[in-house]
């Protein structure tokens, strides 16, 4: 018997909102500077810096790889750590600012949602904090609790690409993979959420389009609008160019139907 599509699990950064150019990368800069440090990450580093996941991790591969002759504090963690609390405190004033909205047909899936009744999950590698910022910012105070699971940062000791942040929100909801379906950007991502048996769409932005998304049921350039449909770059495509429930349920069953 074919299970039925109970729930959506999100990934944030690059997935609800496109965080990292403009968000994730601006405020580490001015971490950087506040701290006394004249590092800058352009956007062409950053786009190679996004190949390590979450970030007090990228900190310590770039202090590896481009700063050879930096002189590290003795309690390096404590380092890391307020460099990265910095960066958050940075990233969260921009969401208060309304600078980082919510990509095509976030909002609209998730009302969608709701209505009907699916539970609704975050596995990302972002802090709790970001992520509550960023739908506070965008979706009001109430709709954090939309969330029946959101697991993110350091709940989990290896973040993606391993799978262990989606077995995290798997136990949360207590659903199995076969429930679900997961919704990221990037080829970590996807390596994460199939790596827990959860099948995956993927709608691209502009650090992610070339990434490896073997496994995808459907690689999109995001959710789709009215007006201002989505384009299929890879697997069955939306109908009108807009991905709504009923079309991700169908998907959710044909693939269980195949597997």
């Amino acid at each position: 018997m074919t299970q039925s599509l109970n729930a959506l699990i999100w990934d944030v950064d690059g997935t609800l909102a496109d965080t990292e150019r403009d968000g994730h990368r601006v405020a580490f800069n001015e971490a950087f500077a506040e701290a006394g440090l004249d590092w800058h990450w352009s956007e062409e580093r950053y786009a190679g810096l996004l190949a390590v996941t979450g970030g007090k991790e990228r900190i310590r591969y770039f202090l590896q790889q481009d700063a050879p002759t930096f002189e590290p504090p003795e309690d390096m963690d404590a380092f890391v750590a307020d460099l990265h609390a910095r960066k958050t405190a940075r990233f969260a004033a921009m969401l208060a600012e309304g600078r980082i909205p919510l990509r095509p047909g976030v909002e609209r899936l998730l009302q969608e949602a709701r209505s009907s009744g699916v539970r609704l999950a975050i596995a990302t590698t972002t802090s709790p904090a970001n992520v509550e910022g960023l739908l506070r910012a965008n979706l009001g105070e109430a709709a954090i609790g939309w969330f029946q699971v959101i697991g993110a940062g350091d709940v989990v000791p290896d973040k993606k690409p391993a799978p262990d942040i989606y077995h995290h929100v798997l136990e949360g909801l207590d659903l199995s993979p076969a429930e679900c379906l997961a919704i990221e950007d990037s080829g970590h991502g996807i390596a994460a959420a199939r790596g827990a048996g959860i099948g995956t769409v993927v709608t691209v932005n502009g650090y992610t389009a070339d990434e490896d998304f073997t496994g995808a049921l459907a690689v999109l350039d995001h959710l789709g609008e009215p007006g201002q449909p989505c384009r299929t770059l890879r697997g069955e495509g939306p109908d009108q160019g807009l991905v709504t429930l009923g079309w991700l349920q169908a998907l959710h069953e044909r693939c269980a139907a195949q597997s």
